[in-house]
């Protein structure tokens, strides 16, 4: 039995390697994606100045 694959071989499955890779990141990517645009957004609404203002960080002085 070998020991070691040839290199046409190694190229093969280098090549099914990165298509694989590819493939998961494909189907991840819109999901984290998602995730960090609705984090974003949550963040852009809670510095907005309605919103600092309903906590009561922000005084309406200081809105100016």
């Amino acid at each position: 039995m070998k020991d070691h694959l040839n290199e046409g071989t190694k190229h093969v499955l280098d090549g099914l390697s990165v298509i694989t890779v590819l493939g998961a990141l494909v189907d991840l990517l819109p999901a984290v994606a998602a995730l960090f645009t609705i984090l974003w957004t949550g963040i852009r609404i809670y510095e907005t100045d309605t919103i600092q203002q309903l906590l009561g960080k922000k005084k309406d002085a200081e809105h100016k």
